[in-house]
């Protein structure tokens, strides 16, 4: 498996609705949805984690991602094409964004955006970057 494998996975959910704890590609999805998009796509093993609030508290997002058998923690200096960014919007680590790349030179996030009301891109420019609490590598990655 490659980044670009991940990445690629990542791309299918482009343009769908947001929907809260949504997971179906063209119908609705969220943040966590683009994640359990991408380990079904890979056939990798996960645990989908249902019932969270929109705005997890407590280290429930981390606790999640740390519970995940195919994704390994790494140092956020060691980011790379691919990873997952556990990131925080107000206080706590409440979202999630998988790193596509560059694109006209520029760092990429893929996401599912309330905001936006869309699984969207978005540059990796200071404000998110800011966001960013943890990396995620999923396992096997070449």
């Amino acid at each position: 498996m490659t980044p670009e494998d991940i990445v690629a996975a990542a791309m299918e959910c482009k343009e769908t609705p947001f929907k809260h704890q949504g997971r179906v590609p063209g119908r609705g999805m969220d943040c966590a949805g683009v994640l359990v998009h991408c380990f079904k796509r890979l056939e990798l093993d996960y645990n989908d984690e249902l019932g969270y609030p929109r705005n997890p508290f407590d280290g429930q997002l981390e606790k999640i991602l740390d519970s995940q058998p195919s994704l390994v923690r790494v140092n956020n200096s060691d980011m790379r094409k691919g990873d997952v960014l556990c990131m925080r919007i107000s206080s706590a680590p409440q979202h999630v964004a998988i790193l596509i790349g560059d694109i006209s030179g520029r760092p990429y996030i893929i996401h599912g955006s309330s905001q936006h009301g869309k699984v969207a891109l978005h540059r990796l420019d200071e404000l998110w970057g800011a966001r960013i609490m943890r990396v995620y590598r999923f396992v096997g990655v070449e």
